[in-house]
């Protein structure tokens, strides 16, 4: 999974923070504890000293203490049963006074048969969504959100099907996508006119995939394109530069917008290829949107680009009338 760095520390930041909040609580409640009941806070230190000295006695050599560390565990499960009257006079859980973890599969540490367990991928999800937010509406553009009422019910009368008929297909081929999203699920090009929805459906992937702690990079074409060319050319900081690049590449998802409104260059034919080609030959999804047809797209950057998108990702034609303007009309 190709998490981001900068995510990844405050995500770890944020795990941090939440555990020694719990510790912080616990020690409260700890103290409450034993203001209430002082005999509690002596049995707590008479057994931590119990279990010291069992720990000696069992590694003394020379001597047998068999006899002696039988005598120390009567004496902490004497200690125990006191422990257990007292709580249950007070009305409080028998653990009420231990620290447990908040994630049993871990014991809080976040990591888990080599990888991140699944509580530190939450915080990431967390982070991730938060990013995401600061370009696209996760609050309100989500699949649940979705209306089909904005596309006509009428059929095209050249492509004998109507926006609507045309918009249900869209809409679960890309749910079908979100829900069952894995890095090598297949690529997608959402084409056609401003204001039909490309946009939103894109905003309500990045929302589900990232929920479940996929990493996703959201971005438009022209700023992804500027990135590459600052690294070529070292305008800017050359950790930063190759960070934003790195980031890229490597997510789990990439959603390029608004391809074909940058100023389009040499340069920009050539990261144009080197993202569609990389991310194929690394079996990494895709998502591109742009107001350009496959054919538009071969004459304003290769044909041999076309040819990749065509050959290798979903294509989801959109078309009907603009739903900004519509809302715009109805308001």
């Amino acid at each position: 999974m190709g998490y981001e760095g900068k995510l990844l520390r405050r995500a770890l930041q944020r795990y941090d923070d939440e555990r020694r909040e719990r510790e912080a609580r616990l020690q409260e409640r700890r103290e409450n504890i034993f203001r209430r009941q002082p005999r509690l806070k002596e049995i707590d230190e008479e057994l931590r000293a119990t279990m010291s000295r069992l720990i000696v006695n069992a590694l003394r050599r020379g001597t047998d203490p068999q006899k002696e560390i039988e005598a120390l565990r009567d004496e902490n499960l004497g200690l125990q049963a006191e422990k257990q009257m007292l709580l249950e006079r007070m009305g409080l859980p028998l653990d009420c006074l231990e620290e447990k973890p908040a994630c049993l599969l871990c014991n809080d540490t976040g990591f888990r048969g080599g990888g991140m367990c699944r509580c530190l991928k939450r915080c990431y999800a967390r982070e991730q969504q938060k990013e995401l937010s600061r370009m696209l509406n996760l609050g309100t553009q989500s699949f649940e959100t979705f209306s089909l009422e904005w596309y006509s019910p009428h059929d095209d009368r050249n492509l004998g099907i109507s926006a609507r008929e045309n918009m249900e297909w869209i809409y679960q081929t890309c749910r079908q996508f979100a829900e069952n999203f894995e890095p090598d699920s297949e690529s997608l090009l959402l084409t056609g006119d401003p204001g039909l929805g490309k946009t939103f459906l894109s905003a309500a992937i990045a929302r589900e995939v990232s929920s479940v702690g996929w990493s996703v990079v959201y971005d438009t074409a022209a700023h992804i394109f500027d990135r590459f060319e600052a690294r070529k050319f070292g305008r800017e900081d050359g950790e930063t530069i190759q960070s934003d690049v790195s980031r890229v590449m490597n997510c789990d998802l990439l959603i390029l917008d608004d391809l074909g409104t940058e100023m389009t260059t040499s340069y920009v034919q050539s990261a144009l290829y080197s993202i569609v080609n990389g991310r194929l030959l690394e079996h990494q999804a895709t998502i591109l949107s742009t107001n350009l047809k496959i054919e538009e797209l071969a004459r304003r950057y290769s044909p041999q680009i076309a040819s990749r998108i065509e050959g290798e990702y979903q294509i989801l034609p959109f078309f009907g009338e603009d739903i900004r303007k519509l809302k715009k009309e109805r308001s």
